[in-house]
């Protein structure tokens, strides 16, 4: 049987979220590799409050959208105004 990729990306699961006991619905990404162990076919995805989360099945290795957009905008945001030095 063939299956289309966005079907074979679309195998879902469920979690319950601790803090609301709601069912979270989980998606594979078909042939998405783990950075951190290296796993074919083991990556998750979900979102949590407009967060998009990828995580590892096999070593639980996790990445955070949010996170990745936070490292890129802090630096380009910021500006040194002053450097006090106290006499």
């Amino acid at each position: 049987m063939k299956c289309s990729k966005s079907v074979a990306s679309w195998m879902v699961g469920t979690s319950l979220n601790k803090g609301n006991r709601m069912a979270v619905r989980k998606r594979f990404i078909a042939g998405a590799v783990c950075p951190a162990c290296q796993a074919k076919d083991s990556m998750a995805m979900w979102r949590e409050n407009n967060v998009d989360i990828v995580e590892c099945v096999k070593c639980g290795h996790q990445m955070r959208e949010a996170d990745k957009e936070a490292r890129e905008h802090v630096r380009k945001d910021e500006q040194v105004i002053g450097i006090f030095h106290p006499d």
